[in-house]
């Protein structure tokens, strides 16, 4: 059972943030599902599971202090290529791909999106 029906960042550049997570997501077998005009984009499997938007109120997009949007993987090479594109697109390496001991068999990587958005991706599968 999931627990969130979706989870959302904002940008403030749409095309860069659609073509950032065109490539990024879909090394993890995410793809973009639906686009909503100029307003955003939505990325999943079968059903909308993360949405990229402007902020609906009209001010600037911005980063939450503490905020991190972790993604699950389907193995360890896909975090590695996950990780590799976001580097490729500009991005910070906030966290190498590698084993975290903080649960078994746990394996994960962290960057930042385009805006600045902390991202993860993560596999609980064994080696």
């Amino acid at each position: 059972m999931s627990i969130f029906t979706h989870v959302t960042v904002g940008t403030k550049d749409l095309n860069k943030a659609r073509a950032f997570y065109d490539n990024v997501l879909s090394t993890i077998g995410l793809k973009r599902i639906a686009d909503l005009d100029e307003n955003g984009s939505i990325w999943g499997v079968d059903a909308p599971s993360f949405f990229v938007l402007k902020p609906a109120n009209g001010q600037q997009a911005s980063v939450g202090n503490g905020v991190t949007v972790s993604f699950e993987a389907p193995n360890r090479a896909a975090i590695d290529a996950f990780h590799a594109a976001a580097l490729a697109a500009g991005c910070p390496d906030e966290g190498a791909p590698g084993t975290r001991d903080w649960a078994p068999h746990a394996y994960a990587s962290y960057t930042r999106d385009l805006d600045g958005n902390k991202l993860a991706v993560y596999c609980f599968k064994e080696a």
